[in-house]
């Protein structure tokens, strides 16, 4: 069995500022991590190893000091890594990122399982999954809690549902995403940092990967962000005077226009 995590490198959301000026994110200096929900996807696919005696491999696009985010994984028990670098990748949203994930994907070949997050800490869209399971023709199991079973060529897991979970069946390949909830994520050891930093990772752009400019990037993504930016958050300053019993009955109605509360 071949296992493959998908994960992203992000900022560190605890070390994010906003400026008060122009309301954007100040980034400059702020260091970049594995997306936390990612190290869940890393945690289960290290499991099936242990279980199944799965290989395993981890990929992740973005610039060169992303190979820091595949060390990290390589130290938590993935086996082999690969970074999706090219400046052509730049800007490109979740269609671009999944095109370039699913080349990479048919590359390597041969996976029985592609593990990803239910989404990123930083776009939180959920979409990457779910288009590279389209793109690389795969049936999709989005927000698994648990895995049940991978045995005779087919996975049983639960799904995640909004008021209790339903246990599904599907064959081999698969592409899955997993919630926070199914796992908590080991700590690396030191003697497995140490093996992680002596590991070669392969890094594959664009040409490698047999892609066109024209297919990452800006160029081929179907969505520009035109400007992120914090809301104004300010209060309103509505004052209620007069005897208790009135105060409390506008302070209600006001509560209840706002649909805070319902009387």
């Amino acid at each position: 069995m071949r296992v493959l995590v998908c994960i992203k490198q992000v900022f560190d959301p605890a070390e994010l500022k906003v400026d008060p000026n122009t309301r954007t994110l100040v980034t400059e200096g702020v260091s970049r991590k594995i997306s936390d929900f990612d190290k869940n996807a890393i945690e289960e696919a290290v499991k099936m190893k242990e279980k199944y005696k799965a290989e395993t491999i981890v990929i992740t696009m973005g610039p060169s000091d992303a190979m820091r985010a595949l060390r990290e994984a390589l130290a938590m028990g993935i086996d082999n890594a690969y970074l999706l670098s090219d400046p052509a990748f730049e800007n490109s949203d979740t269609l671009a990122t999944a095109k370039v994930l699913a080349a990479a994907i048919r590359k390597i070949g041969n996976i029985d399982i592609v593990l990803t997050a239910e989404a990123s800490m930083d776009g939180y869209s959920g979409m990457v999954g779910p288009r590279l399971a389209t793109l690389l023709n795969l049936p999709q199991l989005t927000y698994v809690r648990n895995i049940v079973s991978v045995e005779d060529g087919k996975m049983v897991v639960e799904r995640d549902l909004e008021e209790g979970y339903e246990v599904v069946e599907s064959k081999l390949p698969v592409l899955i995403t997993v919630t926070k909830e199914i796992n908590e994520p080991r700590f690396a050891t030191l003697p497995k940092i140490m093996a992680a930093s002596k590991k070669k990772i392969e890094t594959w752009g664009a040409s490698d990967l047999g892609l066109g400019k024209e297919e990452v990037g800006s160029t081929g993504s179907a969505i520009q962000v035109m400007k992120a930016e914090a809301p104004v958050m300010g209060r309103k300053n509505v004052v209620f005077e007069g005897e208790i019993p009135q105060v409390v009955e506008e302070l209600m109605k006001a509560l209840s226009k706002e649909g805070i509360i319902k009387v």
